[in-house]
């Protein structure tokens, strides 16, 4: 009778532990849906800006259309981008497409003293912050969730349960690289 008891007891203890892993990863699992929701929702938010820098612009540069194109079609690209690998691509994208658009915006120091273009810079300068901490933030989360589907004994819950491993959020190589700046 005592051996039965004792028998039912590690069993719930077992049941509790495999219920209580299950849950970690699923409030894992949770936690990095979120903050992906984070990433988009400040991806968006520098996508929304970018057709107001770009008329701002375009009223002081408009022989410079290459680049405003250039800028269009990046943010395109942004939008039409599923999953976080394109999403990064994309995102490299428009980094550079702005960084060409700023670049022509130093030529022309009426436009850098026009209130509203500074105003907008500023404000995509703070989205930009904003941006890489939620990135910071997901791929923080992300390895978190990783770490317990890898790790032993979750991994054998993640296993049973196909809890699959979450992708990081990676600069594109063209990024990672240092600019070359010429005098």
């Amino acid at each position: 009778m005592i051996g039965i008891i004792i028998l039912v007891v590690i069993i719930i203890i077992i049941a509790l532990y495999v219920v209580s892993l299950y849950n970690g990863l699923v409030d894992m699992k949770n936690r990095v849906k979120n903050a992906w929701a984070q990433v988009d929702v400040q991806l968006q938010r520098r996508n929304d800006l970018i057709p107001n820098v770009v008329s701002t612009v375009k009223g002081y540069a408009e022989h410079e259309k290459s680049t405003f194109d250039a800028v269009t079609q990046a943010r395109a690209n942004m939008t039409n981008a599923n999953g976080v690998a394109e999403i990064a691509q994309a995102d490299g994208e428009i980094t550079g497409a702005l960084k060409s658009l700023f670049a022509i915006a130093e030529a022309y120091p009426e436009l850098k003293a026009n209130t509203n273009f500074n105003n907008l810079q500023d404000e995509l300068a703070e989205t930009e912050d904003k941006i890489a901490y939620a990135r910071q933030f997901y791929n923080d989360t992300v390895l978190k969730y990783n770490n317990k589907c890898q790790q032993f004994p979750s991994s054998i819950i993640a296993g049973m349960f196909n809890f699959k491993e979450a992708e990081s959020f990676e600069a594109r190589d063209e990024v990672k690289s240092v600019p070359k700046v010429e005098f």
